[in-house]
C-alpha cells in the first residue's frame, strides 16, 4: 500500500497545532503558549522535568495519552528541550493500540483506525518535524460498550475489552462486536458491567492476562468490592492469578516478567507467577492507570480524579500526568505533569520509532489524500 497526495492550488494551511509548551521543573505551573481551551474556558497545559524529551528520543518514541475526562486525544513529541504536547478532540477516548504503521482508538460509541502515510508530512506546516503522519481510515460503530484497553494479536486482528459486556471482543464487518472470552465468574452476556473487565496484557502475541475490580457477577457489583476485590486472570486457562487488589489496572507482560498497576493504591507492581506473590516497584502519587514498558522504563498515567469520582485510598495531593519509572529501582526518570483542566488518564500508549507524528482526522486532507494499492501506483497521472 502506498500514498498518494493530490496538493490544492491553496496548498495546505492547518492551523497552528494545539500545544504547549512545557517547562523544567521546578517550578511548576508555567505559562503556555497558545494554550487549548475547553469550553468551560480551562486551560489545556502541562509542565515537565528537564529529562524527559531526552528520555522520548534517547528511546526513539513518542506517546499517546487519553483522557476521557476532558475528550482528548494527547500526542507527547520531544521538541527540543520541551514537550510539545498536541491535544486532539474525541468523543470519550480510551483504549489505544499504536504501531509506526497503524492506530486504533476506543471511543464513546466507535473504534477508529489511522494508517500513516508518510508522504502526507511534505504537506504539512512544518515538513521536516513530522516522521509519520496518521490519517483516520476506518471507524466501526460498536455501541456505546465502555471500551477499555486494546491490543493488537500476531495476526493484526484488533481485541479490546468490552466493559459493559464483561467481555473481550474482536471485530468483524457484520456486527458491533464479536465476544471471545469472558471470565468464568460472569454467567453470560448482559450490558451491566458486572465485574468491570478493564486490562489487557499480551503474551506471544496472543490476549493472555486480565484485570477486574471484583469478581462479581451482578449489574455494577464491583462497586462495593473496589477496594480490595480486584483480581489478575490468566484468560488462557481461566485462572484467578492474584486476588484482593485495590483496582488492579494494565497487566503487561515484559522482558519474561508480569507488571500490572495496582491503581487504588498508585502503585506500579511486579507479579511473580509461580509464587502469585507481587512486589510493589514505585509508589506514586496518584491513581495509576495506564503503561507501556519499553526497555527498563515503565511510562505510567497517573489521575488526580475529581472529588465526585473517590476511587482509591492514595494519600497526598492526587497528580496528573505521565511519570517515567525505571522498572529495576523504581526510581523516578522523569514526568510529565499536566497542570490544567486534565485531570484524569487513561491509556499511556508508545509509538516505538516514531518521534514526531501528526494524527489528522478532520479537514482537507482527508480530502485530498489517497492510499492505493502498488498495482495501481502505475496508473496514476499527475
Amino acid at each position: 500500500m502506498n500514498e498518494y497526495s493530490q496538493t490544492p492550488a491553496s496548498g495546505y494551511d492547518r492551523n497552528a497545532p494545539h500545544h504547549a509548551r512545557a517547562q523544567g521543573l521546578p517550578p511548576m505551573g508555567a505559562d503556555t503558549d497558545k494554550p487549548d481551551r475547553l469550553a468551560s474556558g480551562e486551560t489545556l497545559a502541562s509542565v515537565h522535568s528537564a529529562g524527559f524529551p531526552e528520555l522520548l528520543r534517547q528511546l526513539g518514541i513518542s506517546l499517546l495519552v487519553s483522557t476521557y475526562q476532558a475528550g482528548k486525544l494527547v500526542v507527547l513529541r520531544a521538541d527540543g528541550d520541551s514537550v510539545n504536547t498536541h491535544f486532539l478532540d474525541f468523543n470519550t477516548p480510551m483504549g489505544i493500540a499504536a504501531d509506526a504503521n497503524r492506530i486504533a482508538l476506543g471511543t464513546r460509541s466507535e473504534i477508529v483506525e489511522f494508517h500513516n502515510m508518510p508522504a502526507v508530512a511534505s504537506r504539512l506546516r512544518d515538513p521536516p518535524r513530522h516522521d509519520a503522519v496518521y490519517l483516520a481510515r476506518a471507524g466501526h460503530i460498536t455501541g456505546a460498550i465502555d471500551i477499555h484497553e486494546m491490543a493488537w494479536d500476531a495476526q493484526g486482528e484488533l481485541w479490546f475489552v468490552n466493559t459493559l459486556f464483561s467481555t473481550l471482543c474482536t471485530l468483524d464487518a457484520s456486527h458491533s462486536f464479536v465476544p471471545r472470552w469472558r471470565p468464568a465468574f460472569v454467567s453470560g452476556l448482559a450490558a451491566e458491567d458486572r465485574c468491570h473487565l478493564n486490562g489487557l496484557g499480551m503474551r506471544d502475541g496472543q490476549p493472555r492476562y486480565v484485570t477486574a475490580l471484583a469478581q462479581t457477577n451482578t449489574a455494577q457489583g464491583w462497586r462495593d468490592h473496589k477496594h480490595d476485590g480486584g483480581v489478575l486472570i490468566d484468560c488462557a486457562n481461566d485462572e484467578t492469578l492474584v486476588r484482593g487488589l485495590a483496582m488492579p489496572h494494565s497487566p503487561r507482560w515484559h522482558d519474561g516478567r508480569l507488571w500490572l498497576l495496582e491503581s487504588g493504591r498508585g502503585a506500579l507492581c511486579c507479579v511473580d507467577e509461580q509464587s502469585r506473590q507481587q512486589r510493589e516497584v514505585a509508589r506514586l502519587p496518584g491513581f495509576v492507570r495506564g503503561m507501556d514498558l519499553i526497555g527498563k522504563v515503565a511510562f505510567v498515567g497517573l489521575s488526580q480524579l475529581r472529588d465526585k469520582h473517590p476511587f482509591g485510598e492514595i494519600d497526598g495531593e492526587r497528580q496528573c500526568g505521565v511519570w517515567a519509572v525505571h522498572l529495576e529501582s523504581g526510581r523516578i526518570l522523569g514526568l510529565l505533569k499536566f497542570t490544567g483542566a486534565v485531570q484524569e488518564i487513561f491509556a499511556v500508549q508508545a509509538i516505538r520509532g516514531v518521534q514526531f507524528p501528526e494524527i489528522i482526522h478532520d479537514g482537507p486532507l482527508l480530502d485530498t489524500c489517497y492510499a492505493l494499492p502498488d498495482a495501481a501506483l502505475g496508473d496514476v497521472e499527475n
